[in-house]
């Protein structure tokens, strides 16, 4: 093979080295933090792809961790929309985050089917700048890879929530991220990535512990539009 023609394939978005990260097929949304920023292919939360957090305990930082990324969606007037959150977000931390309140869309649902279906419907819908869900704890492997072909192709930043030991499962999506407390940071351990690995957690003091979103509804919240999701 002709030197020109090998170098041709390594430009390819879909090849990448194994010591290097992969370049994204389609654009990344910035995380707001650099360091993150750094260690993810694309150079930010990847869209066209589906992507797992799993937090050691709820409330440790995870929704923090995306707020820059919904502000950013949120002013570019994408919708935003949460599936089955253990919580109905409180509108008031959102809107102090700078996300617009009128792109957020809370989608309720009443059993896990219903959570999968709405999840895989938000995706191909394709209106979403961002779909957060909250799946079942059990999750077939052959149901995550339904919601990552519907996130494919979308410009969606998709990601599912999920319990620490999901982390021992097999999964097709791209980006996996663990998340638990160090002294005076939120590490972020980069469990799998398109690309090599990363030997160490990050560490980002911007999420100390203890400063997520506060989670719990007030008496009277300010008005959040919701949809209950019905399976066809």
């Amino acid at each position: 093979m002709q030197p020109e023609a090998f170098d041709a394939i390594l430009a390819r978005h879909d090849v990448w080295r194994g010591d290097g990260l992969a370049q994204a097929a389609r654009p990344a949304v910035p995380t707001g933090f650099a360091a993150l920023d750094a260690a993810l292919p694309g150079g930010g939360w990847p869209t066209a792809a589906l992507s797992e957090c799993l937090p050691a305990h709820e409330g440790i930082g995870e929704l923090r961790l995306f707020g820059p990324a919904l502000a950013r969606l949120a002013r570019e007037r994408r919708l935003l929309a949460w599936i089955a959150p253990p919580h109905l977000p409180y509108a008031p931390a959102l809107a102090a985050a700078g996300i617009d309140l009128e792109r957020v869309l809370v989608v309720k649902t009443r059993t896990p089917q219903e959570t999968l279906w709405a999840t895989e419907q938000a995706l191909r819908a394709n209106a979403c700048g961002a779909v957060l869900a909250w799946p079942p704890e059990r999750v077939k492997y052959a149901e995550l890879r339904r919601l990552q072909l519907a996130a494919e192709g979308r410009g969606a930043v998709a990601v599912l929530f999920r319990t620490p030991p999901a982390a021992a499962e097999s999964s097709p999506a791209a980006l996996r991220l663990a998340l638990e407390t160090a002294p005076g940071a939120l590490a972020v351990r980069v469990l799998k990535r398109r690309g090599g690995p990363l030997g160490r957690p990050l560490l980002l003091e911007e999420l100390a512990p203890g400063r997520d979103l506060p989670r719990a509804v007030p008496p009277d919240p300010l008005p959040i539009l919701r949809q209950q999701a019905k399976a066809s």
